[in-house]
């Protein structure tokens, strides 16, 4: 399995991404630099955590812009898995490719603790390893973290499945108190109508490990590993 690891100015997991995958499953993972055209013949590309650009504007506007998301384009329109986390996600809304916006949170702090997140529906590549409302435990580390929709828009993303992580409390409950950066519906993440684009503020690189603290992402991970798998082996 191939995973390319997107690299803009001022991104910062792109190291903990591609050691996870590297280290931790085994694949064949490598940096692609943000004004590359092409990507290596991934099946999955990773938009990573960060402040590319130095989040001047909006956070991931200036990336959205760069040359790699053309071809980032191209590969989620040929049926290729894109996994945009915090930073990453930002740039997928700022690109189009994802629905919404990021907005500051709502405390105007910058947030760096971990948060209990559902599994809203395990019907896409990302989350196929999970069970229905299982609850995961992630690090999330942002400022600009409220994902806001106009209510109307939330309502037909809920309709058409594309919540796929909310923000809730210890006991699986969306309660406002477990919605810390003030997202509108508690949303943590998000895919595309067809499922193979996903955007996420919580971070699965930073719990893959048990010696890290967790391994909660891991499930994100495996689920991408079965659909690969499935894929190329069909």
């Amino acid at each position: 399995m191939r995973a390319a690891v997107v690299r803009f100015p001022g991104s910062n997991c792109d190291h903990d991404t591609l050691w996870v995958l590297e280290r931790v499953l085994g694949w064949e993972a490598f940096p692609v630099w943000h004004r590359s055209q092409e990507l290596g013949g991934a099946e999955l590309v990773v938009l990573p955590g960060g402040f590319s650009f130095g989040d001047y504007l909006r956070a991931g506007a200036i990336a959205a812009r760069s040359p790699v998301l053309e071809a980032v384009r191209r590969h989620a329109a040929g049926g290729g898995l894109v996994l945009g986390i915090c930073n990453g996600f930002q740039i997928l809304c700022e690109a189009g490719l994802l629905p919404g916006t990021l907005r500051p949170n709502k405390d105007l702090r910058f947030h760096c603790h971990t948060a209990h997140i559902r599994v809203e529906r395990i019907e896409t590549p990302f989350t196929a390893a999970a069970a229905p409302g299982q609850l995961l435990e992630l690090p999330v580390a942002h400022f600009e973290g409220a994902y806001h929709v106009s209510p109307g828009e939330l309502e037909r993303m809920e309709d058409r499945g594309q919540v796929v992580f909310r923000y809730v409390d210890a006991l699986g409950r969306p309660v406002p108190e477990a919605n810390f950066n003030g997202s509108v519906g508690n949303v943590a993440g998000i895919c595309s109508e067809d499922g193979r684009i996903l955007g996420m503020m919580p971070h699965p690189e930073r719990a893959s490990e048990p010696l890290m603290g967790g391994s909660d992402g891991l499930w994100i991970w495996r689920s991408l590993e079965r659909r690969i798998l499935s894929t190329t082996t069909a």
